[in-house]
């Protein structure tokens, strides 16, 4: 790079958000060394950027997780009333038998979508469908900066830089690409050199970018020297950059530091679940759990629901002894971690969390680690009718308790038929007067929603033919039926035969809203009202509706009810041939225990939706 150069430059130290520290203002004369002695060469070639990107750079190492997760699917299968056999309420809805399909069964949406591409593809394909590129994308894309394989000297990036149209902002979006391509650290070394050989100064965006490649290729001596640099040359640290010296520090034998910084950023705004994740995990990793309980008390008391990474910390750390040479002495009794533990495995279930498998690898090593009770845990499945197939055990049912019905059909009420929002889609009038009909007919077994349930049917043409095959099915097992629909379902057409509606409204009570009307409201009305052992047939999955009620705990009673009422046609009708639905699983999804077992539904994959449930489990089973 040639031989050292002095440089005079003003540092701009200008306000900026959280946390304050105090930096030198001074006009500071410095020398710009070789790539391999960076960043100590830049420590004081830097000056705040009026508007950093740090959230944006960031983003790959605070973000939080999992908006999917799935298990594989298992054996589940329902029957109306737990099985019970005969015709009316008592009588069996014909489901799939073995490994049935099910819209809650974990990664089924995954597996539909990647269905719906495949089909999408090949009617492309036969089409000859030819989607142009957008005017300009070819020149973008070779636009792209390649970040190279080797340091470069300043002559060479200078080249580069006009290459790609001498951009201003050729450095941070080369350590952009630097950071995704997963560089090695001396190219990003010889890419500071360059920037402040070439303007004099580093800008706080650039340090933060090269942090975060530092953070994530786990070059934690190099973290030190950037910590030391920013704190020497800005006023302030921002979000993004105290979250990655807590991420590095926490891996480190200074992780107190990582305790001290997360101080700090609590005297400005609450720190994220992976803030306190992080230091929690430095300080269970350093047997500190006098510190790790007591942010974690802080984390539930600040209404923040932690991280799986945080109870993997917990759960492993108490398997151990600390009597590894540099860990501290153990605080707390054995008793007392027990209740904490087990009381995060009860948080699970009071908020139907599922355990990753990983975390859940944690709890059963941490259960056979107990001494004197011996515990063994295994990874199993379910029967149809929800038994434990290694210990035997039967789970708990998914079926509402009298209380927890009475609760769900108030709430329902009030918050979703009863809401602020429903007559945007209908009138109190219609509503009134569907409730009076209700109330002049005996209770149902079943509710259809019958748009939904024709649309179900891929050719227009039969959409009234589909529906009368699935009313004809439930008022063959002898069930009392209504079906909702709208009003313009009654005039004739290609999709709505009059001979097909006629044999409906004969085989089943039937109301029919204003076509601008929401089914929904009237499904849930007419269910709830006729009783626990009402089910409904729809594809809907009801998501805007649950959203609607006001707290988490009412969400998860409607979504057990859901699963536990609700029916879906099974594949597709073929004429001629009986309907068959979903199984309905007899047993609830849910973090549970008895005196001698604990029951974990866990993930396993990662294609599970938030409306899905795992199908595989964890069994802890003490031998006596």
């Amino acid at each position: 790079m040639g031989s050292p150069f002095m440089l005079k430059m003003r540092i701009s130290l200008k306000p900026f958000t959280p946390f304050p520290h105090q930096g030198s203002s001074a006009v500071t004369l410095l020398s710009v060394c070789k790539p391999s002695q960076l960043p100590l060469s830049v420590r004081f070639l830097c000056s705040r950027d009026p508007n950093p990107k740090g959230q944006q750079a960031h983003s790959k190492n605070n973000g939080q997780g999992v908006v999917k997760k799935s298990t594989t699917t298992s054996r589940t299968e329902g029957s109306w009333n737990d099985g019970g056999t005969g015709r009316g309420k008592t009588s069996t809805v014909r489901q799939s038998p073995i490994f049935p399909k099910s819209v809650f069964a974990a990664g089924m949406a995954k597996r539909t979508a990647e269905m719906l591409m495949k089909k999408s593809a090949v009617v492309s394909q036969d089409q000859n469908v030819h989607v142009a590129e957008p005017e300009g994308m070819t020149t973008r894309r070779a636009a792209k900066m390649q970040p190279p394989d080797r340091p470069l000297s300043a002559a060479e990036w200078k080249a580069m830089k006009e290459s790609l149209g001498n951009s201003e902002r050729f450095g941070t979006g080369m350590m952009s690409a630097l950071y995704s391509s997963g560089a090695d650290l001396d190219i990003a070394k010889s890419l500071l050199t360059f920037v402040a050989m070439e303007t004099g100064t580093l800008s706080y965006e650039l340090l933060l970018r090269y942090l975060t490649l530092c953070v994530s290729g786990g070059h934690d001596n190099e973290v030190f020297d950037v910590y030391n640099i920013m704190l020497g040359s800005f006023p302030s640290l921002e979000t993004g950059a105290s979250s990655l010296f807590i991420k590095s520090f926490g891996r480190t034998a200074r992780w107190r530091e990582a305790v001290n910084i997360l101080h700090r950023l609590k005297k400005i705004f609450t720190p994220s679940q992976r803030n306190y994740s992080d230091v929690i995990s430095a300080a269970m990793l350093h047997g500190d759990t006098t510190t790790a309980w007591a942010l974690y008390d802080e984390l539930i008391e600040k209404g923040l629901s932690p991280i799986q990474e945080t109870w993997d910390a917990l759960f492993k750390g108490h398997s151990s002894t600390y009597e590894e040479e540099g860990k501290e002495a153990q605080t707390m009794s054995q008793s007392e971690i027990q209740e904490r533990l087990l009381g995060i495995l009860l948080f699970m279930r009071i908020n139907q969390i599922y355990p990753q498998h990983s975390l859940a690898s944690s709890i059963k090593t941490w259960f056979e680690s107990l001494t004197g009770e011996n515990w063994t845990g295994s990874w199993t499945d379910t029967t149809p009718k929800g038994v434990c197939r290694c210990c035997g055990s039967a789970l708990e049912s998914i079926q509402l308790t009298q209380e927890e019905y009475h609760q769900l059909k108030h709430r329902v009420m009030s918050d979703i038929i009863e809401g602020k929002d429903v007559f945007n889609k209908t009138t109190p009038e219609e509503l009134e007067k569907f409730k009076a009909f209700v109330k002049k007919k005996p209770t149902f077994d079943v509710v259809v929603d019958g748009l939904n349930v024709a649309n179900f049917s891929k050719d227009k043409s039969k959409m009234s033919e589909m529906l009368l095959a699935v009313v004809s099915e439930l008022e063959h097992q002898g069930l009392s039926v209504l079906v909702l629909g709208r009003k313009h379902m009654l005039r004739p057409s290609r999709s709505w035969e009059r001979h097909n509606m006629d044999l409906i409204r004969q085989k089943a009570h039937c109301f029919f809203t204003d076509n601008i009307s929401e089914d929904d409201p009237f499904l849930l009305y007419a269910t709830l009202h006729s009783g626990d052992h009402c089910k409904f047939v729809s594809r809907d999955l009801m998501r805007d509706h649950k959203a609607c009620l006001p707290d988490g705990a009412a969400r998860q009673l409607f979504f057990k009810w859901q699963r536990g009422h609700q029916l879906v046609v099974d594949g597709f009708v073929a004429l001629g041939r009986r309907v068959r639905f979903q199984s309905i699983p007899s047993y609830d999804t849910i973090v549970q225990s008895t005196a001698d077992s604990w029951h974990l539904p866990y993930d396993d994959t990662d294609d599970r939706c938030t409306y899905e449930v795992p199908q595989r489990w964890l069994c802890l089973f003490k031998k006596h």
